[in-house]
């Protein structure tokens, strides 16, 4: 089993920065590639970022690049969603989620994923 806690959310205006953190424990964290995404009101949940266990391999949705950053520290077992540039379209409840050990299919797909957070809201106002 393995507990994550999203925290850093918030209300900030067009053009601001957030930085969401996820504390894992529970689980060897190191070893696990981790992602996060977000749903918006009335939308379905969808892949923001990823990275795989020691930071070699990033990616992200094509809507989020070159404004947010994903990143890991290991040793306080958390990854972080750095987060600039928001946008009123930013606005969602953010997940981070463990991927599963030996998936190797899309990682931007949910079923990719076994372990998630309870999310945090971020607000972006216009």
């Amino acid at each position: 089993q393995v507990q994550l806690a999203e925290s850093g959310g918030g209300l900030v205006q067009a053009g601001g920065s957030l930085r969401l953190s996820c504390a894992a424990s529970g689980r060897t964290f190191s070893g696990y590639a981790m992602g996060w995404f977000r749903q918006a009101p009335g939308k379905e949940r969808e892949f923001v970022a990823t990275i795989d266990w020691n930071g070699g391999s990033i990616d992200y949705a094509n809507s989020v690049k070159g404004r947010f950053t994903i990143s890991r520290d290991n040793s306080k077992n958390t990854v972080y969603l750095q987060m600039n540039s928001l946008k009123a379209e930013d606005t969602a409840v953010y997940y981070c989620a463990v991927r599963k050990r030996y998936y190797v299919g899309d990682m931007s797909f949910l079923g990719g994923y076994d372990y998630w957070g309870q999310g945090t809201q971020v607000t972006v106002s216009s």
